[in-house]
């Protein structure tokens, strides 16, 4: 599987005042969505270094035209089971600025399929639904209506957060369950 979506180049996509692009794609039962303007491109599973000790969210990292690039699973970091690797599991690189970085780091993030990049008008997005506190609502940017379906839209600054990945792994380290909670 090629990349399916090419490097952005200096051409941005026309976006209108009132709706935005995102790649969808399956985890688990699940539909979500990712902002394609964080999407640098999607590529096939496979040639993945795993690190030793680091929680299971992590997979490791892959090698991208020379730069080691860190492997998420999003399914493990949403605190279920690690994504079990099919035909269609791809991963897709996300391009994140991170705070006092001078350029955008890329972070790879596990999906069971991609499925399409959709248009969906801000009318049709509603926001993030309030569970209490046993789930991370602040991982949803909102909730997409599509066909009579939701998608969740990711917030995904938050979902791979830097800071707080590196709070897991230190909790993790220390081994204090109540900590790993973040």
């Amino acid at each position: 599987m090629a990349n399916l979506v090419p490097q952005r180049n200096t051409a941005q996509l026309a976006v209108t005042d009132d709706s935005r692009q995102y790649l969808t794609f399956t985890l688990g039962a699940e539909a979500f969505a990712v902002g394609i303007l964080n999407v640098r491109e999607i590529i096939e599973y496979g040639a993945l270094t795993e690190i030793p000790m680091m929680p299971g969210f992590i997979r490791g990292v892959i090698n991208l035209r020379g730069a080691a690039v860190p492997v998420i699973d999003l399914a493990t970091r949403f605190g279920g089971q690690q994504t079990s690797l099919g035909r269609r599991t791809c991963i897709v690189i996300i391009e994140m600025q991170l705070a006092g970085a001078a350029a955008p780091q890329d972070i790879g993030i596990i999906v069971d399929c991609v499925n399409e990049v959709l248009e969906i008008p801000a009318a049709d997005i509603e926001p993030p639904p309030s569970f209490g506190s046993s789930i991370r609502a602040d991982f949803i940017h909102g909730m997409g209506k599509v066909a009579g379906k939701f998608v969740i839209i990711l917030n995904i600054a938050r979902v791979l957060s830097v800071d707080e990945m590196a709070l897991l792994v230190n909790a993790s380290e220390s081994g204090s369950p109540e900590s790993m909670a973040v």
